[in-house]
C-alpha cells in the first residue's frame, strides 16, 4: 500500500510539473495551433509581414453570368435591382424577407477618405435603404412573383425574427418588436424598441444579428466592437464584441459570451441546440493575422478580444494589460483565413442537398481590405461529423473578376436555406440575390 500510495503521489506530481512548465505561446513568434476540426492552425507573428490596404472594386455581374457553384448544383438570379441586400430571413410559410441597409459615413470627412481610399469602390455607402422587402412565392416553382415593402424608416436594419405574432428587427441601434400575422405584406405599426443597442462601431460594425432558441423563449444579439483593438479604452466597447441575450420583450438582459470582435453571423447548429458563431477578426497586425473563425459559443466563455486572439496569443498593443482575462481565452473551432470578412452564418436544415451538407454551416465572405491579394469573396461550407466541425470548403466561388485589377462583381454576405431546400445568399455590392439549387 506504501508503494501504490508513492506511486500515486509521483505521478500527481510529475502531472502538476507538466502542467506548469507547459510553454505559453510567445506573442513575437510564429506558432502551430491544433483545434478541434482536425486543422493546424498556423499563426505568423505579428508583423510578419506588412498590412496591405487593398479595397476592390465592384464592377457588377455581366448580363447572364452567376457565380460557380459545385458539381451537381446550379446558381441562378434569383432578385435583383436590391439595394445592398445585407441579410436574408425565411418564415415558417416560406415568406423571404431582406434587409437592404449599408454603411452610411458620418461626416464629409469620412466621405472624402472613403473615396480617396477606395473603400467606396468595394462596397455601397452613402444613404441606406433601410427596408425590409418580402418576397414571396406563391405557386411553389421557386421563383418570386410578388415582391413588397414590408418595413421601411428602419436605422441600419439587419436581424430578423418571427416569434409569435411579432416581427423582430435589429437595427443598428436597437431590437424594434412589431406586432404581425403571418402573411402580412406591410407593416404600418411604428413598432416598440425593447432593446436599446450601441449604434454602428470601428469599420462598419453596425450590423446587429438576432437568432432564437429552439424553443423560442430567447433571443440573440449579436454586437461587434466599436473599434478594431480597443484602442478607444473600455468604455467605448461596454456591450460590445458580445452575444447578449434577452426575453422576448427585451428583459432579462445579460452577456452570454463576451471577447468576440465582430460575430456578425450567429446560428444554431440542428439537433444539438448548440449556438455557433462566425467572427470577423482584428486588423493591422499583418497580412497573415488574425485569421477570422467559426466557432460553437459556450455560455459565459471569453474568447480573447482585444486581448489575446487564438486562444492565449497576446496581441502586443496590450502588452500585459489583462493576463488574468488571457488566461479565459477560448481557442476557436474552425479558422476560415486572415482578413476573409467571414459575416454571413447559417446551418443547413433543409433536405434537398446530399447527406454531405445536412447541418453543416454555410459562411457567407464578404472580401479582405486588409490583405495584399484578395481573399474571401465566396460562400465557403464546413461540414460537420458527429457535430463536430470539419475543415472549410469552398462551395459559392466566381465572384472575383480580375485578381490583378482587384475587381470583383459583387460580395456574398447573408444566407438563408428556402422552404424547398436551396440556399439563398445576399449580394450586398452586386444587388442581387443568388439562389444555389441541386441540379446542372
Amino acid at each position: 500500500m506504501k508503494n501504490i500510495a508513492i506511486s500515486l503521489s509521483g505521478i500527481i506530481a510529475l502531472s502538476l510539473l507538466a502542467a506548469c512548465s507547459q510553454k505559453k505561446p510567445d506573442p513575437t513568434k510564429a506558432d502551430t495551433v491544433a483545434n478541434t476540426s482536425g486543422q493546424d492552425v498556423k499563426l505568423a507573428a505579428p508583423y510578419e509581414t506588412k498590412s496591405a490596404y487593398t479595397f476592390c472594386k465592384v464592377i457588377g455581374w455581366p448580363k447572364g453570368k452567376t457565380p460557380t457553384a459545385p458539381a451537381g448544383f446550379k446558381a441562378s438570379l434569383f432578385a435583383d435591382k436590391l439595394d445592398n441586400p445585407r441579410n436574408i430571413y425565411v418564415a415558417k410559410n416560406g415568406d423571404i424577407f431582406v434587409a437592404e441597409a449599408n454603411t452610411e459615413p458620418k461626416t464629409l470627412k469620412d466621405k472624402a477618405e472613403n473615396i480617396i481610399s477606395g473603400k467606396d469602390k468595394s462596397q455601397n455607402m452613402g444613404k441606406s435603404a433601410n427596408r425590409i422587402t418580402l418576397f414571396r412565392d406563391t405557386n411553389g416553382d421557386g421563383i418570386p412573383d410578388s415582391r413588397t415593402v414590408l418595413l421601411s424608416h428602419l436605422h441600419q436594419p439587419f436581424g430578423m425574427l418571427i416569434i409569435g405574432h411579432y416581427f423582430y428587427v435589429a437595427n443598428t441601434d436597437g431590437l424594434l418588436r412589431f406586432p404581425y400575422n403571418v402573411g402580412q405584406t406591410k407593416i404600418t405599426d411604428p413598432g416598440t424598441m425593447i432593446v436599446s443597442l450601441p449604434a454602428g462601431g470601428y469599420n462598419n460594425h453596425w450590423t446587429r444579428n438576432i437568432r432564437t432558441n429552439k424553443d423560442s423563449s430567447k433571443i440573440y444579439i449579436s454586437v461587434g466592437s466599436g473599434t478594431n483593438v480597443g484602442e478607444q479604452g473600455p468604455a467605448v466597447e461596454k456591450r460590445r464584441a458580445n452575444v447578449l441575450v434577452v426575453n422576448l420583450d427585451g428583459t432579462g438582459e445579460q452577456v452570454y459570451a463576451s471577447g468576440l470582435r465582430n460575430p456578425a453571423g450567429i446560428d444554431f447548429q440542428p439537433g444539438t441546440g448548440v449556438l455557433y458563431a462566425s467572427v470577423n477578426e482584428r486588423d493591422e497586425l499583418g497580412g497573415e493575422l488574425v485569421p477570422d473563425y467559426l466557432t460553437s459559443v459556450k455560455q459565459g466563455g471569453f474568447y480573447g478580444w482585444p486581448y489575446a486572439y487564438w486562444g492565449q496569443h497576446e496581441d502586443p498593443r496590450h502588452k500585459g494589460e489583462r493576463p488574468d482575462l488571457i488566461k479565459q481565452a477560448i481557442v476557436p473551432d474552425v479558422s476560415l483565413g486572415s482578413h476573409t470578412a467571414s459575416l454571413g452564418l447559417k446551418f443547413y436544415d433543409g433536405k434537398a442537398f446530399p447527406q454531405h451538407y445536412i447541418n453543416g454551416a454555410f459562411i457567407g465572405m464578404h472580401g479582405s481590405w486588409n490583405s495584399s491579394k484578395l481573399v474571401g469573396y465566396k460562400v465557403a461550407f464546413v461540414p460537420f461529423t458527429n457535430n463536430k466541425p470539419g475543415k472549410p470548403e469552398d462551395f459559392l466561388t466566381g465572384f472575383i473578376a480580375n485578381e490583378a485589377k482587384k475587381e470583383v462583381y459583387g460580395r456574398p454576405v447573408g444566407i438563408a436555406v428556402m422552404k424547398d431546400g436551396s440556399i439563398l445568399v445576399a449580394d450586398d455590392s452586386g444587388n442581387k440575390i443568388w439562389k444555389v439549387s441541386v441540379g446542372k
